[in-house]
């Protein structure tokens, strides 16, 4: 993928990809702060403020109807890594982006009936979301188990309701001049748009924006897991559900693609090693699934399913225990890896066809410091043998890594 970049004097960094092929632009905003950044005991701040950026800027009181105006679609998600923004609009009104972006990154309105209304809507979405739903909340258990340092510790939800309801509007002005500052943003601008138009706009828009205090991240690291951790928990849930999960490396690490695809392997669709065994062969679960989170810093491997009636969770770790030992002992086939490259590379290509998501990567390349490593993707996922995958396999799977999550559903 070609683009070009600069910096601004305030220290916010651009990326401009051209793509004649559409009539349409997008304007992405990612933003340096995910729920990692929160204070222990102040925590959904991250979340809070993905709403509370659309709830009027210092001159702008209504962000959304000027941009329907144009024919402008917007929308946001918080990680525990960032916080991204994007619009897509027609590419002849882009300038309307760069006005609507550029006064929220200057200055929210902090108007006191916003910060009610989106304290409100979020406490709703933690009820609805985490604590009403069927395993809404196993998140909220599994990420205290599995961490006991770092602050992936929490959701991006946040720990408890009451940290967003004692929230003031001096802890939402200091977290906004900390985070929401051009040195620690990257904008993308992507579709059909000028490098040189989009520089001129970019100095135009964002230019006079002051620069930030300088962000010193210094996050406690998560030490080693040495010892297994369970955890039980009984809930109005329709069958029992196990969560395993396992620390992994850190998205910059040489292991992350090896690592990857033995989650591909493990649990990642139908031909699986964990539904071809437990689902369709021994029909010990009725799904069984393997995914990484993928988190800047050591994340998780995580293995899902649910037991079928009558079915002990004795038996299906055996059968998990089994497939990991065999993981961990024998190298898988040259067919087996082929496959597996060829479905994590396929899923690469076809997710950066849109350009949402072209504009997205961009942003999320640059942000972990160099943006051409969405061009080198690929050549890292082809470039993993066998060995590295039972090496993976050895390191990441082992029992004392491990943490479990039993949930239970409650006799009838």
């Amino acid at each position: 993928m070609k683009f070009k970049t600069f910096e601004l004097e305030n220290g916010l960094k651009v990326v401009v990809h051209e793509d004649k092929s559409t009539k349409i632009a997008v304007l992405n905003v990612l933003y340096d702060v995910g729920s990692r950044d929160e204070d222990p005991e102040k925590t959904g701040f991250a979340h809070l403020f993905e709403h509370l950026m659309f709830g009027g800027s210092k001159n702008i009181p209504l962000y959304d109807e000027p941009l329907q105006k144009v024919g402008g679609e917007n929308n946001a998600f918080t990680s525990p890594d960032l916080t991204n923004y994007y619009i897509s609009i027609p590419s002849n009104n882009l300038e309307t982006a760069f006005w609507l972006e550029s006064d929220r990154m200057l200055s929210l309105s902090f108007d006191p009936k916003v910060l009610e209304v989106q304290r409100k809507v979020v406490i709703e979405e933690f009820k609805q979301r985490y604590l009403n739903q069927p395993y809404g909340d196993a998140w909220l258990k599994l990420r205290p188990l599995a961490y006991e340092k770092h602050p992936y510790r929490w959701a991006t939800i946040g720990k408890e309701i009451a940290h967003i309801e004692n929230a003031t509007m001096e802890d939402v002005k200091a977290f906004f001049y900390k985070f929401y500052v051009p040195n620690n943003a990257v904008l993308v601008v992507a579709g059909d748009v000028d490098f040189d138009e989009v520089k001129k706009l970019t100095e135009k828009w964002f230019g006079p924006i002051p620069k930030g205090a300088v962000l010193n991240r210094n996050l406690p690291v998560e030490p080693k897991q040495e010892v297994k951790r369970t955890e039980t928990i009984e809930a109005n849930v329709p069958v029992n559900s196990i969560y395993k999960v396992y620390h992994t490396p850190e998205r910059l690490s040489p292991d992350y693609y090896s690592t990857d695809l033995l989650s591909d392997i493990l649990g990642g669709g139908r031909s699986s090693k964990l539904h071809e065994t437990l689902v369709k062969e021994k029909r010990y679960m009725s799904s069984a699934n393997a995914y990484i989170t993928g988190s800047i810093d050591s994340g998780l491997l995580v293995i899902n399913g649910k037991p079928n009636k009558d079915i002990s969770y004795e038996q299906v770790e055996n059968e998990i225990d089994n497939i990991v030992t065999q993981l961990q002992t024998e190298l898988i086939s040259d067919f087996q890896l082929e496959k597996i490259k060829n479905l994590a590379e396929s899923s690469h290509i076809f997710g950066e066809m849109e350009l949402l998501n072209k504009a997205y990567s961009l942003a999320y390349f640059t942000l972990l410091g160099d943006t051409n490593l969405i061009n080198k993707e690929v050549d890292k996922i082809r470039a993993v043998t066998s060995k590295q995958i039972m090496e993976s396999a050895q390191y990441v799977l082992r029992p004392e890594n491990s943490s479990t999550l039993y949930y239970n559903a409650k006799p009838e």
